[in-house]
C-alpha cells in the first residue's frame, strides 16, 4: 500500500519560504516547522520546506538549469491573482494566456522555485472551490 503524503521542497529558509506559501495558499504554517524543516498541511497532503545549504535554484523556463518540478494552483481570475502573488515576492516568467483568458503563467517564487497559476475552461467555481467538468 502506498500513500502520498508530501512535497518536499529544498529552499536556503524554511521557514521564510514557508510564510510566502501560507500567505500565497491562506493556511498557516505548522506549529513544530524549524527553521531546518517547515511545513504547511493540505488535508492529507503536507507542502514542506527543507533547509539546503548550498542551495541552487532552477532555472526554468530556460533548460540549461531546469525545473525539477512546479505546483499548479487553479484560480478563477488571473489578473488579481497575479498582482497578490507578484506583491508576495512572486516573479512572473512567461504568460500562456488566451485570447479568451484561460491558460496559464509561469512564476518562480522569492527562490527560484517555479509554479503556475492556471484558469482552465470549463472550471467552476462553488464555494471557493474549483469544480471540475466531467468528463
Amino acid at each position: 500500500m502506498l500513500q502520498f503524503t508530501d512535497v518536499i521542497i529544498d529552499c536556503p529558509d524554511p521557514m521564510r519560504l514557508a510564510a510566502f506559501y501560507a500567505e500565497l495558499t491562506g493556511r498557516p504554517v505548522k506549529d513544530d516547522s524549524t527553521d531546518q524543516w517547515a511545513g504547511i498541511k493540505f488535508g492529507e497532503i503536507e507542502l514542506a520546506f527543507q533547509r539546503v545549504d548550498d542551495y541552487r535554484p532552477p532555472n526554468w523556463p530556460d533548460d540549461e538549469h531546469p525545473k525539477q518540478f512546479h505546483l499548479d494552483f487553479e484560480v478563477d481570475e488571473i489578473e488579481p491573482e497575479q498582482r497578490r502573488v507578484v506583491a508576495l515576492g512572486a516573479r512572473l516568467r512567461k504568460d500562456f494566456i488566451g485570447p479568451e483568458g484561460f491558460g496559464w503563467q509561469i512564476y518562480t517564487d522569492p527562490v527560484g522555485h517555479p509554479f503556475c497559476l492556471c484558469r482552465n475552461k470549463g472550471v467552476k467555481w462553488q464555494d471557493g472551490k474549483a469544480v471540475w467538468p466531467r468528463k
